[in-house]
């Protein structure tokens, strides 16, 4: 080869080597702010005397459980979120998505190396002279042809490499929109248990209310039989217990929904529920809640990382639409034996071959692939929007749910002296009503009070549970710290 061949392959290998059209992707940096919060957060919450009342302290910087449901010390919760993470459809469609991402980055990694393809023919064929203006006796042969051909499409703008950035990112994306589904499985079957334990709490309460209202009832009755009390006071007091009795059917209603919903998330049809049931009182608070740093957020919430992939790919667009832009060069070489018998082929005189080397540029397309590279760069400006806006969405999701633990503990003690201020009036009401100390509508009255406060009161400690595992989800569910699931391929949190 000649000095100036030479040169020009070693250009050629050097522009295949090192030349990529298009931005490089940097990630977006971290937000600077220091806190989720105006004002700074208090070292605990505030305490109540009872079940699912005490403090709750933040963390600040500490790291999450991989399996932050364990925390709450419930052997049925923790058995139903494995359940769900074995067998719900969501997750493996999920799964089922990731796999193909990957296959579609392989499948384009192809593109690197040249492509062979063997061809062989065999034909029979009779033809005549006079096809060649000549005279003379038709002739009939047979005709066998073998090849090997050979297709390459050296990536000089890297425009292949480009794309398979694109199909990795995309990738990446379906890995974190799985570890997303994984931490929306995980912190619905906990939401929901924590709502059929409140619910059943209460209908108890409801229930207990109601024997009690009973009992009025009747001796309501027997003080109208003696002359006592008034019809009207019976029919208020009836009225008043056909009303509690009236809250019970939503609240089963709601429980019954609850369950059905926890037996889908596992994977189940509702006629195959399980014969688990949730009681808040069999659920422990976590007391020590971590709050992740708020320049580490964005390491560990799933849909942010999603949401950076995606403008990761959208960034290697960019550089896919500008290399199609530039010549495309193709190189290509056949090599076969063609022969009239099968046992001559790849004898000495029946080589066939051919090399082939070609440059293709557009001249005019009317302005379509200028427009389709404008079209790239809006995309990824649309992608990098779309990005700010999640990270804004998460920072509000932890603010939200941060102060709700504050505001959460206020609640429940407030509740619990309400509850426990509400019994002993009702107490001293039923007790003055017999002796004829207080009029009928001042019972009433305090039996209304005692319903609103204790159903407030199971509310409220639902509450308490419920947000301390939105707090969870919110920081990103400590998927880096995952040994129920391996995460392939991804790389956690820095330390």
């Amino acid at each position: 080869m000649s000095l100036t061949g030479r040169a020009f392959v070693s250009a050629i290998l050097l522009l295949v080597a090192g030349c990529a059209v298009g931005p490089d992707f940097r990630r977006p940096a971290a937000p600077e702010v220091t806190g989720y919060t105006p004002e700074a957060l208090p070292s605990e919450t505030v305490s109540a005397r009872v079940g699912g009342g005490a403090a709750q302290r933040f963390a600040p910087g500490a790291d999450i459980s991989g399996q932050w449901w364990a925390l709450f010390r419930s052997r049925p919760l923790n058995e139903l979120v494995e359940q769900a993470l074995k067998a719900n459809p969501d997750l493996q469609a999920a799964q089922a998505a990731l796999r193909a991402a990957k296959e579609n980055v392989y499948a384009e990694e192809g593109a690197f190396f040249p492509s062979v393809s063997g061809q062989f023919s065999a034909s029979r064929q009779k033809q005549t002279l006079a096809s060649f203006g000549n005279t003379g006796p038709s002739s009939t042969f047979s005709l066998y042809n073998a090849s090997v051909s050979v297709s390459y499409v050296p990536d000089v703008f890297g425009g292949t490499r480009r794309q398979v950035e694109s199909l990795q990112a995309q990738a990446e994306n379906q890995r974190f929109q799985l570890e997303a589904s994984y931490l929306a499985v995980t912190s619905n079957v906990v939401t929901a248990a924590v709502q059929e334990a409140s619910l059943r709490a209460q209908i108890v309460a409801t229930e207990d209310i109601v024997k009690a209202e009973s009992a009025q009832l009747d001796l309501l009755r027997r003080q109208f039989a003696l002359g006592g009390v008034s019809r009207a006071d019976v029919l208020a007091q009836e009225a008043t217990v056909r009303q509690t009795e009236a809250t019970l059917p939503p609240l089963r209603r709601q429980l019954s929904q609850t369950r059905n919903q926890l037996t889908v998330l596992t994977g189940r049809f509702p006629s195959q529920a399980g014969g688990e049931a949730f009681d808040l009182d069999a659920l422990e608070l976590p007391q020590d809640l971590p709050v992740t740093l708020a320049s580490k957020l964005v390491e560990q919430r799933p849909d942010l990382r999603s949401a950076e992939a995606q403008l990761h790919a959208a960034s290697a667009e960019i550089g896919v639409a500008t290399a199609n832009q530039l010549p495309q060069i193709t190189l290509s070489a056949n090599l076969g034996s063609s022969a009239l018998e099968l046992g001559d082929l790849f004898s000495p005189g029946t080589a066939v071959w051919n090399v082939t080397g070609a440059v293709a540029q557009s001249l005019f397309d009317a302005g379509t692939l200028f427009h389709r590279k404008r079209a790239a760069v809006a995309a990824y400006d649309e992608a990098l929007a779309r990005y700010r806006s999640t990270v804004l969405t998460a920072f509000r999701d932890v603010a939200d749910v941060l102060r709700a633990l504050q505001f959460d503990a206020e609640a429940l003690k407030a509740q619990a002296t309400a509850e426990r201020s509400a019994a002993e009036s009702l107490t001293i009401a039923r007790q003055q009503f017999r002796v004829g100390a207080i009029s009928y509508p001042l019972l009433l009255n305090a039996e209304e009070t005692y319903l609103r406060v204790r159903i407030s009161l199971v509310q409220a400690r639902a509450a308490r549970y419920a947000d301390t595992a939105a707090l969870f989800q919110a920081l990103g569910g400590g998927w880096w710290n995952r040994t129920d699931v391996v995460a392939e391929g991804l790389t956690g949190p820095p330390n």
